[in-house]
């Protein structure tokens, strides 16, 4: 049998050492593509499989933003709601003047921040595409992603310290990269009066049949456990976590941001609840029509988008991920849904076509843009 062009293109990269293995998925309806390439670390210790577990890390922000809609749908809370009455840590937040203000120099908040806020990235707190603007920098000493999630303090008081830093922009104003879905996993767990690995666990991956996703990789599971790398100065690849490491326990922090662990078919099973507007496996519905509507709509403005480019590159964002608005590249298909994890993972759906993307590996990403075997993944996907 002849080689695909996906396995011509993720052993191309293999080979080339930049990533270990790779698992790529492609579903167009019924019919899945699964490859597999390469092995579970640089050791070859074992070789990747379809079952392979991945930390995902952002790909995480889709499921979360799912979650807190089902919270919506129930009407235990509402889009416009202020958030202030589930996390009073954030009732009176400060503003820095302007963007480039030192963080001393600030103004009240116009008004409350919204649940909606949170769901569209635009609550006043995120990644600008200007890493040194002060308050950004105080941003990064609160979210510190160079540490493993099991070094976070937990959840009420990372919600204090957040607190203390003050907002870039007026809710509602800039789309922010980041910072608001951990908040979104934090109020989801307080609305429910659940852990949010509990939460997820009961309304999203029980159902779906999710049986690999979660914030630990138990014993039993740890021979599927990949490695987990980030490219050195020399252009090698250097080790970060080992299946024994940071996800052997439930962090002090599970972030909603990103970090969870899944597989490509888990991720599927999830893309596919989307792709039928919210019905799962068996006819259940676990997420109205107009909620996965709304997560899958572009919420910004033209200048909201243009003020992104680092991160969207001209894209638009609607609850928890990235929709397209322009073809810009071959892939991008006006209404594409998904997002990328900083840990080499990526996941897509196109509600128009019914086709599902998910690429998995376990090399890091050096900034906020995609990888090359990201991107050679969607040109030969598309």
């Amino acid at each position: 049998m002849s080689e695909s062009p996906l396995h011509a293109t993720l052993r191309r990269h293999v080979e080339g050492g930049t990533v270990p293995g790779a698992v790529g998925l492609v579903a167009r309806g019924a019919d899945v593509e699964v490859v597999t390439v390469g092995d579970l670390d640089t050791e070859g210790s074992a070789p990747m499989t379809r079952e392979s577990i991945f930390r995902i890390a952002s790909i995480t922000k889709p499921i979360t933003a799912a979650a807190l809609l089902m919270l919506v749908d129930e009407g235990r809370i509402g889009l416009g709601d202020p958030v202030a009455e589930w996390l009073p840590e954030l009732a009176k937040p400060m503003v820095v003047r302007t963007p480039a203000s030192p963080v001393d120099d600030v103004v009240p908040a116009e008004r409350a921040v919204t649940v909606e806020d949170l769901l569209s990235f635009r609550a006043g707190w995120g990644l600008p595409e200007d890493f040194t603007l002060p308050a950004a920098q105080a941003l990064f000493a609160v979210q510190d992603h160079s540490r493993p999630f099991q070094d976070w303090p937990d959840p009420d008081t990372w919600l204090g310290l957040l607190a203390q830093v003050p907002m870039l922009h007026q809710p509602g104003e800039a789309w922010l990269y980041g910072t608001s879905s951990a908040l979104q996993g934090i109020l989801a767990a307080r609305v429910s009066g659940r852990t949010l690995p509990g939460f997820l666990a009961e309304r999203i991956f029980e159902p779906l049949g999710m049986r690999d996703t979660a914030f630990e990789v138990p014993v039993s599971k740890r021979d599927r456990f990949t490695s987990s790398y980030a490219p050195a100065e020399d252009g090698t690849l250097r080790l970060t976590d080992t299946p024994d490491g940071d996800y052997s326990r439930v962090p002090r922090f599970p972030s909603g941001g990103g970090g969870l662990v899944s597989t490509a078919d888990d991720w599927l099973a999830f893309a596919r609840l989307l792709l039928n507007a919210g019905v799962g496996p068996g006819g259940r519905r676990l997420l109205s029509a107009t909620s996965v509507s709304r997560m899958t709509t572009n919420h910004l403005t033209a200048a909201q988008r243009e003020r992104a480019t680092l991160f969207l590159e001209g894209q638009g964002w609607g609850y928890g991920g990235q929709v397209d608005v322009t073809p810009a590249d071959p892939w991008n298909v006006p209404g594409r849904y998904g997002w990328v994890g900083g840990t080499g993972t990526t996941a897509h759906l196109v509600p128009a076509t019914g086709t599902v993307t998910v690429l998995l590996t376990q090399a890091a990403m050096t900034g906020p843009s995609p990888q090359a075997v990201m991107r050679d993944f969607w040109r030969v996907t598309a």
